[in-house]
């Protein structure tokens, strides 16, 4: 039985609620305003500069570290070289998700509401973010980084059972964190132009996809059953525990000649590291917290992360 109190604090949440269609509209405007094509707007035959990072140094997962500090500038950058492969590899299994919860999102609702056109305008953003990504980690001459074959497998029980606020949540996720990365990225005159070029695209054009995800897991954090509610924060919990050990894929540390124990040991125990991960997830958790997903279960969970400050 709803409580009385319940019913205040439901009816104060509707209060915050904007218009979906409204809200679809300024996000359909924006993009006609603000959308680019990376195959044209990036200049993809320009040599690489000599002595430019490929990441910037204070977000290489070594910073600071004893490690670190026993590496030559050369491996350095070398390690930056293939974590920023590492992160977009990681950007495109984590968009190739996304696109497909949207689908789903949209799949029984009206074809010609301003909701669903936006969502479509998204998900032919993230094709092209996922080709931009591709096509960066290739002209760098990186290897690609599959996720691990169990967060892989996780991602696709995640796409096939997800709720609606669920998969919103965990859009955010994979999103907000990258989004503060490459927000100190694209105006780094130590990173490569290219690189540049390809974070400030995504800056912008997630900064749209941001808005409509948190704006619909308000509107159904509100809606939703209590079930499906506790049943988001923990999925959500979980989802940042997996993403948080995914965020760094272990291979680069062998592929530049350190010892990956060592290297995954020291990352582990690296405050600098540790602050910069709290930092990325700072404004999504406050959100979260104010929307209600992080409670209970799910809050011990994001704790156990290390992404909850």
């Amino acid at each position: 039985m709803t409580t009385v109190t319940e019913k205040t604090a439901l009816r104060d949440a509707l209060g915050l609620l904007k218009d979906r269609e409204q809200v679809a509209e300024r996000l359909l405007a924006s993009s006609a305003r603000h959308s680019f094509d990376p195959d044209a707007e990036l200049d993809w035959a320009a040599p690489l500069e000599e002595g430019k990072w490929f990441w910037p140094p204070e977000l290489v997962s070594l910073y600071g570290t004893p490690l670190w500090r026993r590496m030559a500038e050369e491996q350095r950058m070398e390690l930056a070289r293939h974590e920023a492969a590492a992160l977009a590899s990681l950007g495109i299994w984590f968009e190739i998700i996304l696109m497909q919860l949207l689908v789903r999102h949209i799949y029984d609702k009206p074809v010609t509401s301003a909701h669903v056109r936006y969502a479509l305008t998204e998900i032919a953003d993230e094709c092209r973010h996922s080709k931009m990504f591709a096509r960066m980690i290739d002209r760098t001459g990186s290897p690609t980084y599959p996720v691990r074959r169990l967060h892989h497998n996780l991602g696709r029980f995640l796409k096939t059972v997800s709720t609606t606020p669920g998969s919103f949540a965990a859009t955010l996720l994979g999103e907000e964190i990258l989004d503060y990365m490459q927000r100190l990225t694209f105006p780094d005159e130590r990173v490569q132009p290219l690189v540049r070029g390809v974070t400030r695209i995504h800056v912008v054009e997630e900064a749209r996809h941001v808005r409509y995800a948190r704006e619909e897991l308000r509107r159904q954090m509100v809606s939703c059953p209590r079930w499906e509610a506790e049943l988001t924060r923990v999925s959500c919990g979980e989802a940042a525990r997996v993403f948080s050990i995914a965020f760094v894929n272990p291979a680069v540390y062998t592929n530049v000649g350190l010892d990956r124990r060592e290297a995954v040991a020291q990352v582990r125990a690296s405050g600098h590291r540790r602050e910069v991960m709290q930092a990325g997830a700072k404004r999504l958790t406050d959100f979260l917290d104010d929307v209600g997903v992080l409670r209970g279960v799910g809050r011990r969970l994001w704790r156990s992360s290390g992404l909850l400050a």
